[in-house]
């Protein structure tokens, strides 16, 4: 058996978890999230992994393996880094055995990632960083109209006119977020437009590599209700039948794909 770690540094957010590995199989033992706001993101991933790590019976000298991912190449605790795309993937299969599509909602882009029946990458498609299609820009919005982030998704759900947004530039985006308060727009008709603006853009990422179902949402906007019913929304209007599914760690997907492919490498060093 092997203790093995992931810390998944994002733009706006560190997932940690702590998992064993034997026979194959892996469990997570422990696992934290922190959102970075203004503060070093080091320090944060530093705090996220002892969290984490707090909420199991191990020190960190029985863990074999720390595994980075994300924007993690720079914490120094580290043992090795994983590319984000490689460790959502395999964090994906983790989640949802009979996943062949990773969708990931994160805070400055998506991707769409198809994967093979061992979790690896067979082709992908992403959006750009300056884009009004990212988690990033719904925390910027929100701010703007004074509600929480976990807000978004009760409120989205009570929309009856969706205000979708029409530019990919987030500068626009905001523009046209700020026209729409001054025409007295509802929020929540507000919120479920920019939601489903986003889930334009993922439906045509996932048409441009084929993707093929279920499709497994990571991410931090995985577990938004209102984001799950836009993109269900997106999906009947362009007649795309897939199976969207979200899982209650889809969040950690990119830390726990970590930690398994750490577990891989430990095997790899071994022999």
């Amino acid at each position: 058996m092997s203790i093995t770690a992931g810390v998944d540094v994002g733009s706006s957010a560190v997932k940690a978890v702590i998992m064993s590995n034997e026979n194959g199989s892996s469990k997570v033992l422990g696992k934290d999230f922190q959102r970075i706001r203004r503060r070093n993101a080091m320090e944060v991933a530093r705090s996220t992994f002892d969290l984490a790590l707090a909420q199991t019976d191990l020190k960190e000298s029985d863990i074999e393996y720390i595994a980075s991912t994300g924007e993690g190449d720079l914490v120094d605790f580290k043992t090795g880094h994983f590319y984000g795309m490689t460790t959502h993937a395999r964090g994906a299969k983790y989640l949802y055995e009979n996943s062949n599509t990773v969708a990931d909602i994160g805070a400055l882009h998506q991707r769409a990632i198809a994967i093979d029946e061992g979790g690896r990458v067979i082709k992908y498609k992403m959006t750009g960083q300056c884009a009004s299609c990212s988690g990033q820009f719904v925390e910027n919005i929100v701010r703007y109209l004074g509600v929480r982030v976990d807000e978004v998704g009760p409120l989205a759900l009570e929309a009856t006119n969706p205000q979708r947004i029409s530019s990919v530039c987030a500068v626009l985006g905001e523009t046209d977020v700020i026209n729409m308060v001054s025409a007295q727009h509802p929020i929540s008709d507000i919120l479920m437009g920019i939601l489903e603006s986003i889930a334009s853009r993922l439906t045509k990422l996932l048409s441009g590599i084929q993707a093929v179902s279920p499709v497994t949402l990571t991410g931090g906007l995985a577990l938004n209700d209102g984001m799950v019913k836009a993109i269900n929304t997106l999906m009947e209007e362009k007649k795309m039948d897939y199976e969207i599914r979200s899982h209650e760690n889809s969040i950690y997907a990119g830390a726990i794909g970590a930690s398994i492919w750490s577990d891989y490498r430990l095997k790899k060093l071994s022999k």
